[in-house]
């Protein structure tokens, strides 16, 4: 087994925060993404999507996907369980870190790939205005997100998730995509203290 790598990239990244919560050890093999490693033949034949992280098992078999990457583990290491526990558990951890991708980490890795210099090469076409339009989306949701956090202690509830791991990478990536979230967020700025003060963090 081995985990193909893309560094800083938040999809890899959630991943490896994840692992580390789990305290699971995995072979890691770096792809340069800079280098365009990720659209070598090497990935490709493991994801025609040429994206990362790739999961290898085995017997040759490639998990895509960073949450399904996560999911697999989840089912061969439960403990700590990290997407919820019982049935409402488990669907509040699927409800916020659906809602932190799709409200918080997509537009923020819009503005990011959209109006970056130097990802004109990747995004093709690179629509400024796309990334533009995409800056207000990622802050109206974190107004949202503070308002849930006045009752919530984590994400999904009183229990540290993987909706924790989605939103604290796509808090980290506002900084590269030069968004700048309110000062008036104190829930927000509570947890993310807490959140990104794990050790798993630096993963």
């Amino acid at each position: 087994m081995k985990l193909f790598d893309g560094g800083r990239a938040p999809n890899p990244r959630r991943v490896r925060v994840y692992l580390a919560e789990k305290g699971i050890d995995v072979p890691i093999e770096p792809v340069d993404m800079g280098e365009l490693g990720h659209k070598s033949d090497e990935i490709t034949r493991r994801n025609p999507l040429q994206r990362l992280p790739v999961l290898e098992l085995d017997d040759g078999t490639c998990l895509t996907e960073s949450i399904a990457i996560c999911r697999y583990f989840e089912e061969e290491h439960p403990e700590p369980p990290l997407f919820g526990t019982g049935a409402l558990g488990r669907a509040k951890v699927e409800m916020w870190n659906r809602r932190l991708e799709l409200g918080l980490l997509q537009p923020v890795a819009a503005a990011f790939r959209h109006t970056h210099p130097a990802m004109a090469g990747w995004e093709v076409p690179q629509v400024a205005e796309w990334g533009e339009a995409n800056r207000p989306k990622a802050l109206e949701f974190l107004k949202l997100f503070d308002a849930h956090l006045a009752d919530n202690r984590f994400a999904a509830g009183d229990a540290y998730s993987v909706a924790d791991i989605t939103g604290m990478i796509a808090v980290d990536f506002m900084k590269p995509a030069k968004i700048t979230p309110s000062e008036d967020l104190e829930n927000v700025r509570r947890w993310y203290a807490e959140v990104s003060s794990r050790p798993s963090a630096k993963a």
